[in-house]
Parts: structure tokens; C-alpha cells; sequence
């Protein structure tokens, strides 16, 4: 069971964005499992990988983690002769280049996400906190209509905002919006869709809410169970709930 969430003190909503502001997590695959399967064979490695096995698998995570925890379960390892930092960056930029391209031909408005987040901002201040990259972000957020409800300069990036580029679990990306928000992790609250997600936000100190609303009906037992167990305080199933 969840426990109970009490926030009298709290000022800031941080929202991750793919799978939580947006359905964007299959679109995003369908896009990245061509870019991916490329990448692999590159580097000599035959097995390929369809978006719905990307998407089981490796949500929660940037491309960048993506391929190179990939490349390493088939023996090619970051940094070696195959992998080199440079040739990983060329196929994070390619890859970046085409999934943002296509989420921002594909994605719409979600009225319930819409209603939710005018009413948290009449109270709160809203942040966005991902591990996507910020150009995939501002995409997103233009065609989803939300740009205006949480402006540029109040979008934190794992891939672009930090002096080195990680991924989620790792807790940098929130700490480091903490710190530009200047609020401690007591007054803020994170919504999150994913383990890696929840995982990140509840390690660096914030209260956080798991979102169930983009997940599939299929998936939701499964998923609430990781998330409970990823050490949410609750859980819900739609925007509607949120505020």
C-alpha cells in the first residue's frame, strides 16, 4: 500500500515528461528502435530489438544509456576501440534529431493533462525534470500545447542541463532542480510514470507520486507494485487525481 502524501509545505511540482505529461514513450521507440538497431549493427552485433521491446525494457532511460548498456550485453563496451565517446555522441545526436522530429508530428493536446497542471499552478510552481534531451522537450511541449504552463528556463534535462549527461535513476537531474528552483527536497513533490523515474526522485529526497495515467491497463498491477516498491508515497491513474 502507498502511504499517505501530507504536503502543507510544498511549492514545487516536479513533472517528468515522457509517459507522464504525454503519451510520447511509443511514438518515441517506434522512432528510436531503427536508430538503435543501426547503432548495433555498427558495431558487428546482429540482434536487433523491435520498439515494444525498447519500451519493456529501457523506459525511464536516454538514448545515450540506452546503447551503450546495450552494446555492453553483447561484449562492446564504452571506450574501447569499437565504442568510442565521439561515435556514441554521433548516434545520440542522429537519434535525438529523428524522435524529436517525429513526437512533434505525432503527439496532441490532452485536455485532462491541460486542466490539471492550470489548476497546480494557480498554488505551485510547475517544473519539468527529464532525461530526455531539452530540444526533444521543447518539441514535445509545443505540439502538447503545455510550453506556456512550464516555460523553457523551467525544464531540467539529465541529458543537456547537467556538466555531464546522465540518466535517470541517477538523482543529479532532480538535485540539480532543486537547486535552481531553490526549494529543499521537503518542498517539492515528484510525478513520476517510470521505475527509473521514481527511482531518481525518491533518492534524491522528494515525495513522490506515481503516474499510471499514460500506462497501459495491461501494465498498471505491475507497474504500481514497481513503483510502491521504488518507494512512491502514492499512486494515481489519472491527471484528474492529481491536484
Amino acid at each position: 500500500m502507498s502511504r499517505p502524501l501530507t504536503a502543507p509545505d510544498v511549492q514545487a511540482v516536479l513533472l517528468d515528461a515522457d509517459g507522464n505529461l504525454f503519451p510520447s514513450e511509443e511514438p518515441a521507440f517506434v522512432a528510436s528502435a531503427d536508430v538503435t538497431n543501426r547503432f548495433l549493427a555498427s558495431l558487428g552485433i546482429s540482434r536487433t530489438y523491435t520498439a515494444e521491446e525498447l519500451r519493456l525494457t529501457t523506459t525511464g532511460k536516454n538514448f545515450r544509456t540506452t546503447a551503450a548498456d546495450l552494446a555492453a550485453e553483447h561484449g562492446v563496451v564504452l571506450g574501447g576501440q569499437a565504442l568510442t565517446a565521439d561515435l556514441l555522441e554521433d548516434w545520440v545526436a542522429e537519434e535525438k534529431k529523428l524522435v524529436t522530429e517525429y513526437l512533434g508530428r505525432v503527439l496532441r493536446p490532452d485536455p485532462q493533462v491541460l486542466r490539471s497542471l492550470h489548476r497546480l499552478a494557480a498554488r505551485y510552481r510547475l517544473a519539468a525534470v527529464s532525461s530526455s534531451a531539452l530540444a526533444r522537450l521543447d518539441e514535445c511541449f509545443r505540439a502538447t500545447d503545455l510550453a506556456g504552463l512550464v516555460p523553457a528556463d523551467l525544464r531540467f534535462s539529465a541529458e543537456d542541463s547537467l556538466p555531464r549527461p546522465t540518466s535517470k535513476p541517477d538523482p543529479a537531474v532532480y538535485r540539480y532542480a532543486l537547486d535552481r528552483l531553490g526549494v529543499s527536497p521537503a518542498q517539492a513533490v515528484a510525478i513520476e510514470d517510470s521505475v527509473p523515474g521514481a527511482r531518481s526522485s525518491v533518492a534524491a529526497g522528494i515525495p513522490t507520486v506515481g503516474n499510471l495515467a499514460f500506462v497501459a491497463p495491461a501494465e498498471r498491477q505491475a507497474r504500481r507494485a514497481d513503483l510502491v516498491a521504488a518507494g512512491v508515497s502514492q499512486v494515481i491513474e489519472s491527471w484528474a487525481e492529481l491536484p
